[in-house]
């Protein structure tokens, strides 16, 4: 039994013999029809385009509802400011008119006028409800 030498040198293989180039039969002209066939490659490149076509609108309208949901941002953030804003003011002005109408600036506006309080003994109720 013979044994296979799987480390020998790829030279001692036999080379194939070469193949011939197998000629190609002439084409045999088809005789000329009357009718013609609907061709189907027109048909394609029109669904194509049209695919192509709704692709790019769809891809638009995508675009177009980013750009608005943006501007929806924005409006919001400005007026998250202004409302900021506005809520300072209130602030500011609750502070100025509970600092006019405490009881100290009002006697002193009062003194200002040429008004004095009244002594608490001088004071005396009437009796309205009754004739």
């Amino acid at each position: 039994m013979a044994t296979a030498d799987w480390f020998a040198q790829a030279a001692v293989v036999e080379p194939l013999p070469a193949r011939r180039p197998r000629r190609r039969p002439r084409a045999v002209e088809a005789p000329v029809r009357s009718e013609r066939r609907p061709r189907r490659g027109g048909f394609r490149v029109t669904g194509g385009i049209l695919w192509m076509s709704l692709f790019a609108l769809l891809l638009v309208g995508v675009v177009a509802v980013n750009v608005a949901v943006l501007r929806a941002n924005m409006a919001v953030h400005r007026l998250d400011q202004e409302r900021s804003q506005l809520q300072a003011q209130n602030q500011a002005l609750s502070s100025q008119l509970s600092a006019a109408l405490s009881a100290p600036t009002i006697e002193a506006a009062a003194h200002r006028l040429g008004l004095v309080q009244a002594p608490a003994a001088d004071t005396g109720y009437l009796d309205l409800g009754r004739p």
